[in-house]
């Protein structure tokens, strides 16, 4: 019995299944998402009577909806960059099936488990170590050297804004406190919170707007994260209906085909004499887009080969519509290996004309707006998800936030400044593509407003919070790898599926 056979056949009663309980997982991530990171963005304003929590809670849900519904995406297929592509390419096979489940489940376990401890981890550390182990346990369940199929070029970028934006955080918010305390000579601003009692008005309209600004580059930023993995699962499933992006007008494809012919153009002048058997060409652009692949004539041979059968196929027709799911299925496998290996060449600025750059360029942001795309609905569904997982989970992050990570009480302008800073950090990271925790930018610059006021710093908090951002990525690692094996074995000997 083959799975994507079954799909194939039409939306069956095991076909919705698989789809219900793939998206329960995934909104149950983003779900659990909102018990870290969304408390993060109310927790000043909360701890600071400044809104009830109630309130604080639907303005921050509120806040984030419009974060993610103006997102660009590019944040979501940052994530799926990291996931091996012979997995991204069969997303509809059983084990791909077992790739997203296990990087799901795992991420889901770590988090509930740090949240019920009280510690601020972050979900993007989950997600991205479970994917990594995904990755490694792919890799030696193939037979492939460890590690490989694994975009180690893409998990140090991420690993690398992971690193130095709660470093950002720490040193910008207290260096804001400095500039404020010079700045603002009024002491309500530096005062401790009263127990039930509101701050000034002025200070309230500071607070709620910074957890404004925060909600909103929370939900641009991390509502993505579980946006590519859903899209994926859509298009495993269903890829009748989200294998392309099918609103496409005729006026965009027509423009697609030019673009096709002279990036064609480019590639069959790049591969000079080269020849590429028949039916090779996606096998060499499958080898090329891993992180271990290397570039050939060929590789500019098989780009011009899949230019040339996009070309065809879209010139054929006005809407995608016309096209049957299997063609869909193909035209999106195309559409993807040809604009991932033309960002890897981008990257290695191996196309050295500049007018051939530009081409080449073109033509992928043509393809990517067919094939890397969040539908609304998506979008909005994560924000739900987002809003209800912090309804459920505020307390326990805000008195850590308020109280436990300097020795004195949090006081409104430490707040403010932690989160003006944590906001626009998150948002230049958003614009960049790369995912970031709102957690650790949040409460490092916490710490950062402690150490500059002279508060003092609580060791233990910080040791634990320290603690689980090291632990996070070999935990998931492991768990994403145990669980993806696990998930194959039942897969293919328990459920007889391929």
């Amino acid at each position: 019995m083959h799975l994507l056979a079954n799909l194939a056949a039409g939306p069956t009663t095991a076909t919705w299944v698989f789809l219900v309980l793939a998206l329960c997982l995934a909104l149950g991530f983003e779900f659990v998402n909102g018990f870290h990171d969304t408390a993060n963005a109310v927790a000043t304003v909360i701890y600071t009577h400044s809104l009830k929590p109630l309130v604080a809670v639907v303005w921050s849900g509120l806040w984030n909806l419009i974060g993610v519904l103006t997102s660009s995406g590019a944040v979501a297929y940052g994530i799926v960059a990291l996931l091996p592509v012979e997995l991204v390419l069969n997303v509809g096979s059983a084990s791909g099936f077992a790739m997203v489940f296990a990087l799901l489940i795992s991420a889901i376990l770590w988090n509930v488990g740090t949240w019920y401890l009280g510690l601020p981890a972050s979900s993007s550390h989950t997600l991205i170590g479970s994917i990594l182990g995904v990755g490694i346990a792919n890799s030696m369940l193939a037979g492939h050297a460890f590690g490989e199929g694994v975009n180690w070029g893409k998990a140090q970028e991420v690993g690398l804004a992971l690193l130095v934006s709660p470093l950002l955080g720490f040193i910008g918010s207290g260096l804001l406190l400095l500039v404020l305390k010079i700045l603002v000579r009024n002491p309500a601003l530096f005062t401790e919170p009263e127990k039930d009692k509101a701050p000034p008005w002025w200070i309230r309209g500071v607070l709620i707007g910074t957890c404004t600004g925060v909600s909103f580059a929370h939900g641009s930023n991390d509502g993505q994260k579980g946006m590519g993995l859903i899209v994926l699962i859509l298009v495993g499933i269903l890829p009748g209906m989200y294998a392309l992006k099918m609103d496409h007008s005729p006026e965009r494809i027509h423009a697609l085909v030019v673009e096709a012919q002279a990036a064609r153009a480019v590639f069959e002048k790049k591969a000079g004499s080269a020849t590429l058997e028949a039916g090779k060409a996606s096998e060499e652009l499958s080898a090329y887009i891993k992180p271990s692949g290397s570039l050939h004539d060929q590789t500019y041979a098989a780009l011009a080969a899949t230019s040339q059968a996009i070309e065809t196929k879209m010139g054929s027709i006005k809407t995608f519509g016309e096209l049957s799911e299997a063609d869909r299925r193909v035209v999106r496998t195309n559409f993807y290996l040809v604009g991932t290996a033309i960002a890897k060449l981008e990257k290695g600025k191996k196309i050295a004309d500049a007018e051939d750059a530009i081409v080449a360029t073109t033509f992928r942001k043509q393809l990517d707006s067919v094939t890397k795309y969040i539908p609304g609905w998506v979008k909005c569904a994560v924000a739900l998800a987002l809003g209800l997982g912090t309804t459920v989970g505020w307390k326990r992050i805000v008195v850590t936030v308020g109280e436990k990570i300097g020795k004195a009480h949090l006081t409104y302008g430490q707040g403010a400044c932690a989160e003006l800073v944590a906001m626009c950090t998150i948002l230049l990271a958003d614009n960049l593509g790369l995912p970031v925790s709102t957690t650790h930018v949040l409460s490092s610059g916490i710490a950062g407003t402690m150490a500059a006021n002279k508060s003092g710093l609580q060791t233990q908090t910080l040791r634990n919070i320290l603690l689980a951002w090291v632990l996070t990525l070999p935990v998931c690692i492991f768990l994403g790898s145990l669980l993806f094996a696990f998930g194959n074995y039942v897969v293919l000997n328990v459920l007889g599926l391929k």
